[in-house]
């Protein structure tokens, strides 16, 4: 994009975002009503009528159901979608909400109901209107609360959820641009209050933005950051590829079975930490019912396999010489062999 993240978006820098979108039956654009998602909605209808035949657009709306403005601002929407030729609908999140993890929450219903919806429209890409800033956001929200490479590679331009591709075309466009955008073609948008409200964590970063970008941590730096650690993700999960199946080849000739991973120890325990700590998780989350390890106990596991692998009695053949349980699976060490397992499911209390 321009290195001016005040001059509006080009015509022809919107094909350039849209591009890869070309022949795809269908799209979904995910449209709240602010600056984001109504300038997506502005270029994805101005790029779909620069084609000779493009993929159909139907723009959705989810209402939480959390603020009272939030049916006028889908209507409000539906308008203007209507404007550019598109068809709307909006979607609400009905039932009790929780009292905690509210954000958490409202996320995944959202995506729930946006697969839902790019189903029914049989569109195979639902659009989000992420943006730059959102990136350096969410690469700080990560950052803080130690997640590792993968976590701080933070959001990437296509990812697969409930059988629909969620594409982020404007991860690389600042939200000032979007603004400048809006403003040129004299179209409206809504603020939500909730991007301002502090009792949020990504509300409470956004506003340390401005001090960290005078120390040189703008959104810009931050984002290429996180491009830079994505890069460096997706080699090590080549490796990690490679690492598993050479510990498959070098098994000792049994039928794989799809419910049990076992790995060689002392092969195991030749590999680099992190190639050793992604087979271990992938393991875990592939094998285990009670939903995804936590990174900081499959490290705290990882060292207790380390000093059981590297111990007297590590080639000992009978009894395992360690057995613990983690998210829903059972790492034992027994024989000189690391197996994982799904566990036994919990007695439930009072039986």
């Amino acid at each position: 994009m321009s290195d001016d993240d005040d001059s509006p978006i080009s015509a022809r820098e919107a094909r350039r975002l849209f591009a890869g979108l070309r022949d795809a039956p269908a799209l979904v654009l995910a449209v709240s009503g602010g600056p984001d998602s109504v300038a997506l909605m502005w270029l994805a209808a101005r790029w779909q009528r620069s084609l000779a035949r493009g993929p159909q657009i139907t723009v959705v709306t989810i209402d939480h159901g959390l603020r009272p403005e939030a049916a006028r601002e889908a209507r409000e929407v539906k308008r203007l979608a209507a404007a550019l030729g598109l068809p709307h609908r909006t979607l609400r999140w009905r039932g009790e909400k929780p009292k905690t993890g509210l954000p958490a929450a409202a996320r995944e219903a959202r995506y729930r109901l946006l697969a839902q919806a790019a189903r029914t429209a049989g569109a195979s890409h639902v659009l989000t209107a992420h943006t730059r800033d959102d990136q350096a956001e969410t690469l700080l929200m990560r950052l803080f609360r130690g997640s590792g490479l993968a976590g701080l590679s933070a959001m990437a331009p296509f990812t697969e959820r409930d059988g629909i591709v969620l594409a982020r075309p404007l991860l690389d466009v600042s939200k000032s641009q979007l603004i400048a955008t809006l403003r040129r073609a004299r179209i409206g948008f809504a603020e939500d209050p909730t991007n301002r409200d502090t009792a949020f964590t990504r509300p409470r970063l956004r506003a340390l933005l401005p001090l960290l970008a005078a120390e040189g941590g703008d959104a810009r730096n931050l984002a290429r950051l996180a491009a830079r650690l994505a890069r460096a993700n997706a080699a090590v999960e080549v490796l990690a590829d490679g690492a598993e199946r050479f510990l498959r080849l070098r098994d000792r000739g049994d039928a794989p079975q799809a419910s049990v991973r076992s790995f060689e120890a002392a092969t195991f325990a030749a590999l680099p930490e992190e190639v050793r700590l992604r087979l271990l998780l992938r393991a875990i989350n592939a094998l285990g019912h009670e939903g995804p390890a936590e990174l900081g106990k499959v490290e705290t596991l990882m060292s207790v396999l380390d000093r059981a692998i590297a111990g007297p009695v590590a080639a000992a053949n009978g009894r395992p010489v360690l057995k613990q349980t983690l998210a829903g699976a059972l790492i034992s060490l027994a024989g000189g062999r690391i197996q994982i397992a799904p566990a036994p499911a919990r007695r439930r209390k009072g039986r």
